[in-house]
């Protein structure tokens, strides 16, 4: 028997709204459930998506909850959009108070009313606002999915791409660690169909050979690339953000680099932070660590350590460093 695709998306900013339309375009949802604390805002989001489903591959359902979040525990998935992007000017670490204390106000909510899927949080901070999302509910951290690093290492695949002549489809390589500026590119273990960058360059030197520094960084700083011309990002990452929905919704087991709760890996753990993902149904199922050259290893603990003194600032986080319950 069929069974019907709900996602939910909080907060209906230039992303949140990108994500529904997205979802929409992409014919992922059977119904969508929209939230934002601006009434009006979400009105006009909910008519005008509304008005577009002449367009739109399949017929969807379209619910206003303005912020009666509670309505939203119906939902397979929920993805959390909420921000104030104009604090993210400079970077990301800008929302850090702002998407917090928005979380506060709608996660617990959720999840006492008996929601059972998967949040999807594309809000930045992204590592921080994932930890304290597990640390507000107490849900299975399985179940809370950051975007994180997935757009990042679209970005990279990208600069590969234009650099060797290869399609990014066909490049696989991984930026990871926070999504801000202490990301780093895991160049050690890309490769182009299985064969290691370093040994394709070794080969043939004239098209492979590249600044790996130069590409991580255009990788590294492409949003803000996006930011300056248009004071937002809207394409892309709503797309990223839809990418995890239908690996959900399709229990796909697909591997993207996503913010997942370290569990020891590298040595790490009690935060969300970036690796590549097996992402299916239920979440998280499974998290890759990759062969890490001893700089980019070091990068990795660093980025990590970011993410520390971020949360440092929120009340909640003790002397250890360890999340309180």
């Amino acid at each position: 028997m069929y069974q019907t695709r709900k996602i939910g998306v909080v907060g209906q900013g230039h992303v949140g709204a990108h994500v529904a339309n997205s979802l929409l375009m992409q014919g992922i949802a059977d119904e969508l459930y929209l939230c934002d604390i601006n009434e009006a805002k979400v009105t006009s989001e909910v008519q005008d998506l509304r008005d577009s489903l002449s367009f739109v591959p399949y017929n969807t359902k379209i619910v206003n909850c303005y912020d009666h979040y509670e309505e939203l525990a119906c939902c397979d998935v929920i993805v959390n959009a909420a921000g104030k992007v104009a604090l993210a000017a400079g970077n990301r670490d800008g929302e850090l108070f702002f998407t917090t204390d928005a979380a506060r106000s709608f996660a617990k909510r959720i999840v006492d009313a008996g929601f059972d899927g998967i949040f999807v949080s594309i809000s930045n901070p992204c590592d921080v606002v994932c930890t304290e999302l597990w640390h507000l509910t107490g849900y299975d951290p399985k179940k809370i999915i950051g975007s994180g690093c997935g757009l990042d290492s679209a970005r990279l695949r990208t600069e590969v791409s234009k650099k060797v002549g290869v399609s990014p489809k066909s490049i696989d390589a991984y930026m990871i660690g926070e999504h801000g500026f202490s990301q780093l590119a895991a160049f050690k273990a890309a490769t182009i169909a299985g064969k290691n960058l370093n040994e394709l360059q070794a080969e043939n030197p004239d098209k492979y050979a590249f600044d790996h520094m130069e590409v991580e960084e255009l990788a590294r700083k492409g949003g803000y690339v996006t930011y300056q011309g248009k004071q937002c990002t809207e394409y892309a990452v709503a797309n990223s953000a839809a990418r995890v929905c239908a690996a959900v919704l399709h229990n796909e087991h697909a591997v993207l680099s996503a913010s997942t709760l370290m569990t020891g890996q590298y040595g790490e753990e009690g935060i969300f932070t970036s690796l590549p993902c097996v992402i299916g149904a239920e979440g998280v199922e499974e998290v890759y660590t990759l062969d890490l050259s001893e700089h980019e290893l070091e990068g990795l603990h660093k980025s990590c350590q970011h993410i520390r003194d971020n949360i440092a600032q929120l009340d909640w986080w003790d002397a250890e460093g360890v999340v309180g319950k």
